[in-house]
Formats: structure tokens, C-alpha cells, sequence
């Protein structure tokens, strides 16, 4: 499915919020590190120069942004699936999403600790993907 698709990315959107089990991670926001790639078909978009035939990534970053400053969640793995549907709510055009979410400095001695998932409109939303 990807193959004839093109793919728009946010790259390291660094956003402050809570997510962990542990104490001081339920009291205290931390540095949340988010990458997706969003696949989609950007063709008309391309042709028509108009952000209405657009994905607009910067529509699915803000809404990210607010979803982990308010949100707490336990798990990355919870965070990650928010994420995920929030991507696929902004645009119906967007068929499939990959998104990382990592914790610089989770675990002692690493760079970041995190969870990458990949899936298509079908698997999240229930439903065929659009085709406009």
C-alpha cells in the first residue's frame, strides 16, 4: 500500500509532558521525543499549490503537542497508540502513519529509550481508507 504513496515526516518534535510509572515520572513532565512519517497521496496538492488539496502536518504536530501536555499516561505504548489516532483524525487522506515516541534518558547509560509502531487508517479508524 505504501509503495504508491509519498511520505511527510515531523522530525524530533520535542514536547514536555507526563508518561512513566514510577513516582517522580507521575510528578514531574519530561522531555517526550516524537518522529512520524505520515503516507499519503500529495499528487494534487503538488499540482495545485493549494493547502486545502494539502496534509497539513502542521494541523497533526499542534494537536500532538496538546494531546502529551495534557495527557498522562503509564505506558509509551499508550502514548504512542494516542498519537497514532490523532495523526489519522487530522486528515482523512492520510493512510498510514509511523511514529516513534522516545524518553531521552529513561534508562541509565542510553540516549533514549522508546517504541515505534506502524499502522495503516484500517487498522486504527475501522474503516477503508479515503480515496480522493
Amino acid at each position: 500500500m505504501t509503495n504508491s504513496l509519498d511520505r511527510i515526516f515531523i522530525k524530533d518534535l520535542l514536547v514536555r509532558g507526563i508518561v512513566g510509572i514510577k513516582p517522580d515520572e507521575r510528578a514531574n513532565r519530561q522531555d517526550i521525543l516524537i518522529n512520524v512519517t505520515l503516507w499519503a497521496d500529495t499528487r494534487k496538492a503538488g499540482v495545485s499549490d493549494a493547502i486545502e488539496d494539502a496534509v497539513n502536518y502542521r494541523t497533526a504536530a499542534k494537536a500532538m503537542i496538546a494531546h502529551v501536555e495534557s495527557a498522562a499516561p503509564q505506558l509509551v505504548e499508550k502514548l504512542a497508540a494516542d498519537l497514532m489516532r490523532i495523526c489519522f483524525e487530522t486528515d482523512p487522506r492520510i493512510e498510514a502513519v509511523e511514529l516513534t515516541v522516545e524518553k531521552p534518558g529513561a534508562v541509565r547509560f542510553s540516549r533514549s529509550v522508546g517504541l515505534t509502531i506502524y499502522r495503516t487508517r484500517a487498522e486504527v479508524m475501522g474503516a477503508a481508507p479515503s480515496k480522493e
